[in-house]
């Protein structure tokens, strides 16, 4: 592919989460794209190994409905984007997992690029699709590093760390959301540009919308956290925040992922399932201090929370671990390091509110819109690649 292409002349095929099942950094960047460039959506079955509970029954069934349902049309979808749900084995720890897999989505991928005009560029933030790359050499291959998938908990982490091997090796570009990931990028001798996390400021000033039915009940003020509810949590934190409160409730809200039982029975923390994305302004606007009580994991210090960014677009008081992403904003955030200081921080804020000069501070974030990010992201991936060492 030459230095300089026509928009008309790109296309883009993407693996990642789900379209429109939650908004992650890489459908935010898409969606500033879109005008632009046809873009193949590519739902996969994700990376959590399959368990005999409730939770894997109900993701199964849900893909089964994929699989077995015509894709939505495209009138429904924004411009230029199309979705596709192949069938794909759920187990990536042996070769024959993986060659199955390989198989599977090559003869999707296959048919889905024959009506294409030049190669696409792949554009993948998991490491399942490392094996097709030896299928498809003349495409161009991004990996979009977002998370240190072998640290995660629920996944096979050996099966992720060996894919994401393959992946920076053979991968033209790599672009990674935090420093700690791009340091890990550099130890496998590969340089990845570094594109940390957009918000949307206009998404996140809103407040004029109705109260949240799943809000009225509970006694304020209001500890809220959002994102997916795991074994990334400090139990221990929340459970001693919840202790020592005299009033309020703590509000986990979002998709459950096999978090400790032990943090959704503790009296004061209530679960609320996932918002849409347009209903979580109302949810900020109805906390009195945002949280993040990660535990210190080396998962945890790789990730850049998509969530830092948002809290702080709210207005509201915000409450952190002192993990690694977020160092650059703590002029406009608490970060603490135990559970006594975090218990403290957010009952000083909840008498304080938000200092002025984190608010002061926070006038920055009009420079991390997902437009910006994503003109940065355009010109990398859209460069000629360097040769793979």
């Amino acid at each position: 592919m030459p230095d300089s292409v026509s928009h008309e002349s790109v296309s883009f095929l993407v693996f990642s989460d789900d379209w429109g099942r939650h908004p992650s950094s890489c459908q935010h960047l898409f969606r500033q794209l879109l005008p632009r460039y046809r873009t193949f959506w590519v739902n996969t079955i994700g990376m959590r190994r399959p368990r005999f509970d409730l939770a894997t029954l109900r993701r199964g069934l849900e893909k089964l409905l994929h699989w077995t349902r015509r894709t939505p049309a495209d009138a429904a979808l924004p411009d230029n984007l199309h979705v596709s749900n192949p069938r794909m084995w759920p187990w990536f720890s042996t070769s024959f997992d993986r060659r199955l897999n390989r198989f599977l989505l090559a003869r999707h991928f296959r048919r889905l690029a024959r009506p294409l005009g030049a190669p696409p560029i792949v554009v993948t933030t998991i490491p399942i699709v490392a094996d097709l790359i030896s299928v498809f050499p003349e495409w161009r291959w991004v990996y979009y590093c977002v998370d240190d998938f072998g640290t995660w908990p629920g996944v096979d982490q050996r099966a992720m760390q060996r894919m994401e091997e393959r992946l920076v090796r053979e991968c033209h570009r790599l672009i990674a959301v935090s420093e700690t990931l791009r340091d890990k990028l550099a130890r496998r001798g590969r340089h990845a540009e570094l594109l940390t996390h957009g918000v949307d400021l206009s998404h996140w000033t809103q407040t004029d919308g109705p109260p949240l039915p799943e809000l009225l009940h509970l006694p304020r003020p209001l500890i809220v956290f959002w994102g997916v509810v795991d074994r990334r949590m400090d139990v221990a934190w929340v459970k001693q925040l919840a202790a020592e409160l005299t009033e309020g409730t703590v509000v986990l809200v979002g998709p459950k992922a096999d978090p400790e039982p032990a943090l959704l029975q503790t009296p004061r923390v209530v679960y609320v399932p996932p918002l849409p994305y347009e209903a979580l302004p109302g949810l900020a606007h109805e906390a009195a201090v945002l949280v993040m009580p990660y535990a210190e994991l080396p998962v945890t210090r790789a990730m850049q929370p998509l969530k830092l960014k948002e809290y702080l677009a709210t207005g509201k008081p915000a409450v952190v671990r002192d993990l690694p992403a977020n160092c650059e904003w703590a002029d406009c955030l608490d970060m603490v390091s135990s559970g006594d200081d975090f218990v403290a921080t957010v009952r000083e804020r909840l008498r304080t509110g938000l200092p002025d000069s984190q608010r002061t501070a926070r006038i920055r974030l009009g420079a991390e819109g997902w437009d910006a990010k994503a003109r940065l992201f355009e010109r990398w991936v859209l460069a000629q690649p360097a040769a793979i060492p």
